[in-house]
């Protein structure tokens, strides 16, 4: 069975440190890669000297939410295109400057709004041209937890990457959101495998680490392993209690990904 790599998501993981700070201590407890959410207030080249002092990559980043109170995303929001590219201008910019591997586009809460799709499609075309070689990432999120966001389901996500077209354009496959709007998740999984550029997990329905709820991740990770996923798998989870506390499960699951 293929090796399960883990990558730490330094959103949720040790908010009390910074940055480059956090990276470190990622390497020192066994990640094999990091990923971030919005890290645009932390200079490039102190998360730079810290990717290569550890050697871990970052795997990727998010656009920025926007600035105006309840923004989630600007990416489908087509009265605010200006706003929605110079994020992701940002982001890439952001992204190459560290080396990191890809970026999340946000979509933003737009669900229902006319000219939503053509607006996150033009920006994605956009945006995977800006990128080059870099990835570009959609990700279904779940409803209960940002309403009104514009993309919520795997399908939805398929349907956008056929549109558009790119080579670069991908979908995060993220276990959490996609268990509660859908469930069926290793048959999801395998439908879209080939359009699947990220992989993150998380309990549900607490969202903290992946050793709890629902879903059984010590079957799931093996079972996405043998379908043929060789990527890292995200631990996008916000801890109980503090980070290192909660552990445990990265090496509770590593012997079951090499046996």
């Amino acid at each position: 069975m293929p090796t399960i790599r883990f990558s730490a998501n330094l959103g949720f993981l040790w908010q009390e440190l910074a940055l480059p700070d956090a990276i470190r201590r990622a390497a020192a407890t066994g990640f094999d890669a990091v990923e971030c959410h919005f890290p645009y207030e932390v200079d490039a080249a102190s998360v730079k000297a810290a990717l290569d002092e550890t050697g871990l990559s970052m795997l990727g980043l998010n656009t920025r939410r926007g600035e105006r109170d309840g923004d989630f995303g600007l990416a489908a929001l087509p009265d605010r295109v200006e706003e929605a590219r110079a994020a992701i201008d940002e982001a890439i910019g952001y992204a190459k400057a560290i080396g990191a591997g890809a970026v999340h586009v946000m979509a933003g809460k737009s669900q229902g709004l006319d000219g939503a799709k053509a607006a996150f499609e033009a920006n994605l075309a956009y945006a995977c041209e800006a990128a080059g070689d870099m990835t570009i990432l959609i990700e279904p999120i779940n409803q209960r937890d940002a309403p009104g966001y514009f993309l919520s389901y795997q399908d939805q996500a398929a349907d956008i990457v056929a549109r558009v077209a790119r080579p670069n354009l991908k979908i995060m496959f993220d276990c959490y959101h996609a268990q509660i709007m859908e469930g069926d998740l290793i048959k999801r999984f395998e439908q879209h495998l080939p359009m699947i550029g990220h992989l993150q997990i998380a309990a549900v329905p607490s969202r903290a680490e992946p050793d709890e709820g629902e879903i059984a991740y010590d079957r799931l990770l093996p079972a996405m392993a043998d379908l043929g996923w060789d990527g890292f798998v995200g631990a996008e989870y916000r801890p109980r209690t503090t980070t290192d506390a909660g552990l445990g499960w990265l090496n509770a699951f590593r012997p079951q990904a090499g046996a």
